[in-house]
């Protein structure tokens, strides 16, 4: 299955992200097949550059983004928002 999904670089501290589309069965900081974008969340302000149009393509293609894509493209207007976004992950805690 294809992914579009956050690639970390830079500096320890300092995270620059690519946003690629990746097989999922590769290891996070494998090799991808197409780059569209970078997302810097620790700058002054925040820099996230996606190209729209490769974005739209791969979904159209059946490529699944992750939870944090699907909110970056949201935000670069590459996809709406849904009305539900996927379950929390978070374990709720059982009663004796």
């Amino acid at each position: 299955m294809v992914k579009m999904r956050l690639f970390r670089m830079g500096d320890k501290k300092n995270p620059i992200y690519r946003v690629v589309v990746a097989d999922s069965r590769k290891a996070a900081t494998g090799e991808y097949i197409e780059q569209i974008g970078f997302y810097s969340p620790t700058a002054n302000p925040v820099e996230l550059n996606i190209d729209v149009e490769l974005a739209k393509k791969w979904i159209a293609n059946g490529a699944q983004p992750t939870e944090t894509v699907k909110s970056l493209l949201v935000k670069t207007g590459a996809m709406e928002k849904s009305a539900k976004l996927s379950a929390a992950k978070t374990k709720t805690k059982k009663s004796k």
